[in-house]
């Protein structure tokens, strides 16, 4: 498959913050969810993405162009739908419109009405009253009216009701069977991902901990529980944390098969969510 972004080894540093050296790609086809805590670098790796702050270190390159030197080649294909909205609020839909496509060399006004009558969003609504929804739409909307070919979204369904939510997430999962096209979803709601991306990538702290084939990660690892009388037992190397409790411990393991064969009976095996995965991580529960 052809890579469709591609970091390597990309550094920046703040005052109390910095990333340190992440590596990340995607290929085209595919949803990629970035997932980690607020603060975790999700927001800054997407401004570095995007050439709005400079890197310290490192290579970003996307349709395998250098994102700086081919900055506006890049953003002809790439599509931004961020948690706030990025339009004039003054201005209607259709003015706004009037107003981005010129920016656009592909930009199809087919396109653009399609999508404006499938999302049945408000051409002559002024784009301060539209609902948070109607703005995430608004965004997509211009998106694929410039048939992006990357779809960069940071949080885009944070605060959005469910109703809502769903809807974007079955866009995203139709807009993805473009096999040319891929999508860069950074959140913290795990459940969104569980239900659409192709891959995870967690980060914490400035870090990659965690780069995974989704449904590799969901049928492989574990949440392990057991008593207490196993607890003091335990080879700590087998798991990615442990948490005592009243009744004995949970922990979360890579290999629930092998944990199976080493610890029999002694232990109930359930499947984890994204976010039990994702807390064990960052948290690193380790009482033992």
């Amino acid at each position: 498959m052809e890579t469709i972004l591609e970091i390597k080894g990309l550094k920046k540093s703040f005052k109390d913050f910095s990333l340190k050296g992440i590596d990340i790609t995607i290929e085209k086809g595919y949803i990629m969810g970035f997932v980690g805590p607020n603060g975790a670098g999700k927001t800054t790796t997407i401004k570095l993405i995007m050439n709005l702050m400079k890197k310290d270190e490192g290579v970003i390159k996307i349709f395998g162009l250098d994102n700086v030197k081919h900055e506006l080649d890049i953003k002809q294909k790439i599509g931004f739908v961020y948690d706030e909205n990025n339009y004039y609020e003054e201005l209607t839909i259709l003015e706004m419109k009037r107003v981005v496509a010129p920016f656009y060399k592909t930009w199809d006004d087919n396109a653009f009405n399609k999508y404006i009558g499938e999302f049945r969003l408000p051409l002559k609504k002024k784009i301060k009253d539209l609902s948070k929804g109607m703005k995430m739409k608004f965004s997509l909307t211009v998106a694929l009216s410039h048939n992006a070919q990357l779809l960069i979204m940071d949080e885009p369904t944070s605060g959005l009701d469910p109703l809502v939510r769903r809807e974007l997430l079955e866009i995203l999962s139709q807009i993805i069977q473009d096999e040319n096209k891929a999508v860069f979803f950074s959140t913290h709601i795990t459940t969104d991902l569980e239900k659409i991306a192709d891959y995870i990538t967690l980060i914490n702290d400035g870090e990659i901990v965690l780069c995974s084939d989704k449904d590799e990660l969901m049928n492989n690892y574990g949440l392990v529980r057991g008593g207490k009388e196993l607890l003091y037992n335990l080879n700590t190397k087998d798991f990615i944390g442990i948490k005592e409790n009243q009744f004995g411990f949970e922990a979360l393991v890579k290999d629930k098969n092998q944990a199976q064969k080493a610890y029999k009976d002694k232990i109930i095996i359930e499947k984890p969510s994204l976010e039990d995965i994702m807390l064990y991580y960052t948290r690193r529960c380790q009482n033992v």
